[in-house]
């Protein structure tokens, strides 16, 4: 069996994607995402440019070699262009393979951990009355966990809120535009969250899982301080607290608090995230199949957490297609160590681009049992949302302007 062509194919249903298909002398095919929010094109020209000349020929049975090939033999390392392309390949050659084997991909990783798959929705508001509604809108749903996000009083913009009520499940739009510019204060985001979970809590009850995501946005000992005011709430965890360029900065906000923290939705590779999970400093990884080098390497991630109680978290938003989550939900429904995973739901428009087996019930989800991961494209409908360039925003400071972390 050989492999005897693959494309990458970029398209914009309402915000950009790349897949990688490739193709064999057999007839079957399998894809992959290779989606890189905001650096779309970069991950392109790495898959047109140098990888795919190098899969020509090779038998795409032959996945850790290929793996290690593009791994180790590009000589440079890591990074989110690198792993985003070695992903999309990974999961198209996983797919490949559990077609063959003609089972879904759940059975070819060795078979179901659980019957269903856990997810967390985004429950946002502009300020807190409005989030606690979302909260309890969540809940009806049937959603187990939720997160959370408000509007602060006295900043303009707010990671995860729409600027209007009922957008608050799309991020940036591609829209062309050059990155827009939030504004950003410590002392007024601290002052206020704490309150807004104290009043999800006393509305949602004690049984509904409730998460944050702080976004980066928190020195350590500012984190400490956040997850010691949450324990009250008795939070699910709490996520990107500070960067994590520094491993060992975690132990400072251990020091402080037990609130549960999860990190990693742009990590690359197991060195990334190797400290923490070996210090304990975190309870989940939410490192993703197309970020993360794909299912391969994904799985080693969770077999080196599993050592330490460290759970899996994936990300989920819409900055991943259909295809990532498709995948994801087969690792999540495997892999022992599981947590839970993140579901913001695509929109129609980008779900008839990918037609997919997976689906959501009562705040579970549940992957397919076709052959492969279970999620395809239709090219012909692609070809209709050609790329728009788009970025994620900035932050900056709102008492000087200095760039802070978005």
């Amino acid at each position: 069996m050989k492999i005897t062509a693959a494309r990458v194919i970029v398209c914009s249903p309402g915000r950009n994607f790349v897949t990688l298909k490739i193709e064999t002398d057999q007839g079957v095919t399998g894809i992959g995402d290779a989606t890189l929010n905001g650096r779309e094109l970069s991950v392109v020209s790495y898959l047109e440019d140098h990888v795919i000349p190098c899969l020509m020929g090779r038998d795409p049975q032959q996945i850790e070699d290929i793996w290690q090939y593009l791994y180790k033999g590009a000589y440079w390392r890591r990074g989110p262009v690198t792993m985003s392309a070695i992903a999309a390949v990974d999961t198209a050659l996983w797919d490949i393979k559990a077609k063959m084997a003609n089972m879904p991909l759940y059975q070819l990783l060795g078979g179901r951990s659980r019957t269903g798959v856990m997810v967390y929705g985004h429950a946002n508001g502009r300020d807190t009355a409005e989030t606690v509604d979302e909260v309890l809108r969540h809940k009806e749903e049937g959603y187990l966990a939720i997160r959370a996000q408000s509007g602060v009083p006295g900043l303009n913009k707010v990671y995860g809120v729409s600027g209007h009520h009922g957008a608050s499940r799309m991020y940036e739009p591609a829209d062309g535009n050059l990155p827009s510019e939030h504004d950003w204060s410590t002392e007024k985001y601290l002052r206020h969250t704490p309150g807004l979970f104290e009043a999800v809590r006393e509305a949602v009850g004690p049984d509904v899982h409730l998460l944050h995501d702080v976004h980066h946005r928190l020195t350590p000992i500012e984190a400490g301080q956040l997850g010691k005011a949450l324990e009250p709430v008795r939070m699910f965890w709490m996520e990107d607290p500070t960067p994590a360029e520094n491993q060992d900065a975690f132990q400072w906000i251990r020091h402080h608090t037990t609130t549960p923290i999860a990190v990693g939705e742009i990590f690359n590779s197991i060195w990334d995230c190797k400290t923490l999970i070996e210090k304990q400093l975190i309870d989940y990884i939410r490192t993703t199949v197309v970020h993360a080098g794909g299912i391969t390497h994904l799985r080693r991630i969770a077999d080196l957490a599993s050592l330490y109680q460290v759970r899996t978290g994936c990300h989920g938003a819409t900055d991943l297609s259909p295809v990532c989550m498709g995948a994801a939900l087969h690792f999540d429904t495997w892999v022992p160590n599981f947590g839970v995973q993140e579901f913001m739901p695509h929109s129609e428009e980008m779900l008839s681009v990918f037609p997919h087996d997976y689906r959501f019930e009562r705040g579970m989800m549940y992957c397919g049992e076709s052959p492969g991961h279970g999620v395809d494209i239709d090219e012909k409908l692609a070809a209709k949302y050609p790329y728009q360039r788009a970025y994620l925003p900035v932050n900056r400071l709102q008492h000087d302007g200095t760039l802070w972390n978005w």
